[in-house]
């Protein structure tokens, strides 16, 4: 797995979820597994949705960067059991280097 390295503000998306709701989310890292990149977003404590990761295929239009990203939902279960392990690691990760 490798970490995108997402900038050190804070830096949130805003979902349209399928009832139409609008959630706000912070961008936790984007990270890549088996090649594919994936972004981890945390809801905002306002939306009262509390210690909830979420999950989605992360696209960027390589030819144009000032294009906004896709995110997709992660339909298959094995899949997304790859991507929550992955970043689970990243979490280890993190821990580990808070104790040099």
């Amino acid at each position: 797995m490798s970490d995108k390295n997402v900038p050190e503000e804070e830096m949130t998306v805003e979902l349209e979820l399928e009832d139409g709701k609008t959630v706000n989310c912070e961008v936790i890292t984007i990270f890549e597994v088996d090649k594919k990149d994936y972004i981890a977003l945390l809801p905002s404590a306002q939306e009262g949705i509390e210690d909830e990761v979420w999950f989605y295929g992360y696209s960027e239009d390589p030819k144009d960067p000032n294009v906004e990203p896709t995110l997709t939902f992660i339909d298959d279960d094995e899949e997304y059991e790859a991507v929550a392990d992955a970043f689970d690691e990243y979490l280890d990760s993190l821990e580990f280097d808070d104790e040099d």
